[in-house]
C-alpha cells in the first residue's frame, strides 16, 4: 500500500497558518495529531486580513479532518497543537500530554483549563516520585569553540531551573486520565495496538533546545504493517543530537519533521543552534533510509527559511531523498513564499 493513501498533511505553517496537523488513516484507525491552528506572527509578510483568511481555513480543514477522526493527539498545551472547542473531542480517544509532570507553570494552567472543558477533572493527593535530571550523552559530548563555557553556564542555570519544576510536579495534585464518552489518557512512553496500527510515544522531550523554558512534548510513531511514520511535534530542528538519534536508529519511512524557527535568528534562535539543527538533520536524511521528510512546522515562517537551510536541501538531493514542505507535497505553492515574490 502506498504510505501517502494512509497519512495526509491537513494544515502546516507553509500554507498560512501555524499548524502541524497530520490524519493517518490505516484500515484498523483513524487518527489525527496536533488537531489545533493558530494566527501567524505580525512580522509574517502577509495582510492582517490574509493572516485570518489562512488561520479560518486551517480550523476549517482541521475540523473537517476531526470528523474522521476516532483517535486525537496533543503533543503539547501550545494553541497551534490543539483545538479549545470542547465538542471536537466527544466520543474520541484523546492521547494528551500528560499535565502533572515535566510541563511548565503556564502549561499546566491551560492544561488544567482545556481538560475541564471535556470533562470533570478529578484528582489524586500528591505523590513522592523521583525525578532525574535528563540524561543527554551526545549532546553533553559536543564541543562549540568559543560558546562551550557560555554553553556549560545555561546547561548549569538549566539545571537548577529543573530542579524548581520538579519541586512543583511533587505538589500537583495529579489529575486523572478518564474513560467515558470520551476517553483521555497520558501516553508518554506508551504503547498502544489498533489492529496491525500500533501507536508508540516517546517519554517527554524538550522543546527545543535543553532546559528550554517552553517546556516539554512528546514525539509520536505510528507503524503500520511494514512502514513507520514519526511526527517530532516541536524538536525545533531538532536541535538536540540524542534526538536525532533515535530518529535515526528507529530509521521511519517517512519522518514529519518541525525544522528550526528561523523566523527567530538572532532572538531566540542563535547561529550555534541553527547550525546544530541543520547538522542533524543532514545526519538524517544520509543515515537512515527515510523516503520522504515532510520539513515544515516552524521553519516556514519566513521567506528565506531555505537560504538558511541550504545544506539540508542539498543533502537531500546528494542522497536522492524527498524533502518537501507540506504545501509542495500537497501541490500548493508556500504561502511565505509566494507573498515575497509578489511584494518584489
Amino acid at each position: 500500500m502506498d504510505m501517502r493513501r494512509w497519512f495526509k498533511p491537513i494544515w502546516f505553517d507553509s500554507l498560512g497558518a501555524k499548524s502541524s496537523c497530520t490524519l493517518i488513516e490505516t484500515r484498523d484507525i483513524s487518527i489525527l495529531l496536533e488537531p489545533g491552528v493558530a494566527i501567524m506572527h505580525k512580522t509574517y509578510p502577509t495582510s492582517e486580513e490574509d493572516k485570518k483568511r489562512y488561520l479560518v481555513e486551517g480550523l476549517n480543514k482541521i475540523m473537517e479532518a476531526g470528523e474522521r477522526s476516532k483517535v486525537m493527539v496533543v503533543s503539547h498545551y501550545h494553541h497551534d497543537h490543539y483545538l479549545r472547542e470542547p465538542s471536537f473531542y466527544q466520543d474520541k480517544i484523546v492521547f494528551i500530554k500528560n499535565p502533572n509532570e515535566y510541563i511548565n507553570i503556564n502549561q499546566r494552567k491551560r492544561a488544567e483549563e482545556f481538560l475541564n472543558s471535556l470533562y470533570q477533572v478529578t484528582y489524586k493527593p500528591p505523590e513522592e516520585k523521583e525525578y532525574r535530571k535528563p540524561s543527554l550523552p551526545e549532546m553533553e559530548k559536543q564541543r562549540f569553540g568559543e560558546y562551550t563555557e557560555r554553553k556549560k553556564e545555561l546547561l548549569r542555570k538549566g539545571e537548577q531551573w529543573f530542579i524548581t519544576q520538579v519541586e512543583r510536579w511533587i505538589r500537583y495534585n495529579r489529575i486523572l486520565e478518564y474513560e467515558d464518552t470520551i476517553k483521555i489518557y497520558f501516553p508518554e512512553n506508551k504503547t498502544y495496538r489498533f489492529g496491525e496500527t500500533t501507536i508508540r510515544f516517546t517519554p517527554p522531550l524538550f522543546h527545543g533546545i535543553e532546559y528550554s523554558r517552553v517546556g516539554w512534548v512528546f514525539a509520536t510513531i505510528v507503524e503500520y504493517k511494514d512502514e513507520k511514520l514519526i511526527h517530532t511535534s516541536d524538536l525545533c530542528g531538532p536541535i538536540i543530537e540524542d534526538y536525532t538519534s533515535w530518529i535515526i536508529s528507529e530509521n521511519p519511512t517517512y519522518l514529519i519533521l518541525d525544522g528550526p524557527a528561523t523566523y527567530t535568528l538572532g532572538y531566540m534562535l542563535n547561529k550555534i543552534n541553527l547550525e546544530r539543527a541543520i547538522k542533524n538533520t543532514t545526519r538524517i536524511i544520509r543515515e537512515t533510509d527515510v523516503e520522504l521528510i515532510i520539513y515544515d512546522h516552524h521553519l516556514t515562517r519566513e521567506p528565506f527559511f531555505r537560504r538558511h537551510t541550504k545544506e539540508v536541501w542539498k543533502s537531500a538531493s546528494k542522497e536522492k531523498k524527498e524533502v518537501l514542505t507540506a504545501a509542495e507535497y500537497l501541490g500548493e505553492t508556500v504561502v511565505v513564499e509566494d507573498s515575497a515574490r509578489r511584494e518584489i
